[in-house]
């Protein structure tokens, strides 16, 4: 495909160059899509980190990122968005400073607030996807509800020690994340996690949300994606919706 002869395309001739290599996978009309699309990234920690880098990096035309932590030195074995010289500042400003050097074609939106109840529909309603990099299962129950809610696709991932899962939830399509899961599921005080693991993680939740977005690929919706770094071995386990379960 001649890109370069498409003078009605929204793509910049940077936007085309930058992302050259790409644009044979899912074609001039999968990039416009990208640019198009917006995701609401909540949290971003350390599967955020890598989920917010790699959307910036695919051309994503919009990112609202949503936390309400500040950055600790504890962090800094995997959350890559941050250095030593972020220690105290709010992540989402931190986080969107960086991506607006990194892409400066994408509109990045840094909302310092923990999701809850409260503000949860209105940050919903600001993307057309979510996806998840929240370290804790009160949030991503909120979350999952106001997604289904407002028919937003949601991709969950989720990380402890050297395994991780994702999870693609479509409304009106497949099951959500409270059928899948009890709702009582508690939090541990400190998840363990290291770096290639989370990053792993991270970028499988971005290409499953990749191909929804581009529409190029298999999405694995209805399946949990299984990841065991002990033995890096990764399945696929298909999900059934739960009898009474309000989605």
């Amino acid at each position: 495909m001649d890109v370069e002869g498409r003078s009605n395309s929204p793509l910049s001739p940077s936007e085309l160059l930058r992302y050259e290599r790409q644009i044979p996978i899912f074609g001039v009309e999968g990039q416009e899509r990208l640019k198009k699309a917006s995701v609401l990234v909540a949290g971003v920690g350390g599967l955020g980190s890598f989920e917010a880098l790699y959307l910036a990096a695919l051309g994503v035309g919009k990112l609202v990122l949503v936390d309400g932590d500040v950055v600790d030195e504890s962090n800094l074995n995997r959350q890559v968005l941050y250095t030593v010289d972020d220690l105290g500042r709010p992540k989402a400003i931190a986080a969107a400073e960086k991506l607006r050097r990194f892409n400066p074609n994408v509109e990045i939106v840094a909302v310092s607030e923990r999701i809850t109840e409260d503000n949860v529909d209105g940050l919903v309603s600001e993307a057309d996807y979510v996806i998840d990099g929240l370290d804790n299962w009160e949030a991503r129950f909120i979350l999952d509800r106001a997604a289904y809610r407002r028919g937003k696709p949601f991709v969950h991932a989720g990380v402890y020690g050297l395994q991780g899962q994702v999870i693609v939830v479509v409304p009106g399509e497949t099951p959500c994340l409270r059928c899948l899961l009890p709702p009582s599921l508690k939090t541990p005080a400190k998840i363990p996690a290291v770096g290639p693991v989370v990053a792993l993680v991270g970028s499988i939740a971005v290409t499953e949300l990749m191909k929804l977005i581009t529409g190029v690929g298999e999405v694995s919706k209805g399946r949990m994606i299984i990841i065991d770094a002990y033995n890096m071995d990764l399945m696929r386990v298909h999900l059934k919706q739960r009898a009474g379960c309000s989605c």
